[in-house]
């Protein structure tokens, strides 16, 4: 009788408190200035970089809305992966890097709908000592809503000139 009583209790708990926490919405935060320029990114874009070599980009609004991945194929490397996502009052983003290191950067954006935005770097995971090879600043630049570029500073071996890269919406 005794276990009885405690099943019935503990399904009673279930059926009362089990619900209300599964349904639990999570309050919405505010996204930091600009955010809203990267999740209007969403869909897949052709572009090239400077010497004309093309390439594609694809982001994703992942999380709720919380995160942004961004899955890139540049031409003749292998595919990277960024993740842009909010950090109070700012934006940060891991790159996952064909050179086998994450540098992390940060931006703050002046305004809700920047022309730009400008990350710089924070840290990097997977790198052995500071003159490595990685990235370590992008600018991106909303031309309109069809068009925007980016701008990768590399430090290390190499490093000095960034690389351009011009997308445009695929239709």
């Amino acid at each position: 009788m005794r276990k009885r009583t405690v099943l019935l209790s503990i399904l009673l708990v279930a059926v009362l408190v089990l619900p209300a926490v599964a349904g639990e919405e999570h309050p919405a935060k505010k996204d930091p200035a600009g955010f809203g320029r990267i999740k209007s990114l969403a869909g897949e874009w052709d572009g090239k970089t400077s010497d004309g070599t093309p390439g594609k980009v694809v982001y994703e609004v992942v999380s709720g809305g919380s995160a942004v991945v961004e899955t890139m194929k540049p031409g003749g490397e292998g595919t990277m992966v960024t993740v842009y996502h909010a950090d109070g009052d700012s934006i940060l983003m891991t790159h996952y890097c064909a050179a086998n290191n994450q540098p992390r950067m940060r931006a703050r954006a002046a305004s809700a709908e920047p022309k730009e935005l400008v990350f710089s770097y924070v840290d990097a995971a997977n790198l052995s000592r500071p003159d490595e090879g990685h990235m370590s600043g992008l600018t991106i630049t909303f031309e309109d809503p069809d068009h925007f570029s980016q701008s990768w500073t590399w430090t290390g071996p190499g490093g000095g000139k960034p690389e351009v890269f011009r997308y445009q919406r695929k239709k």
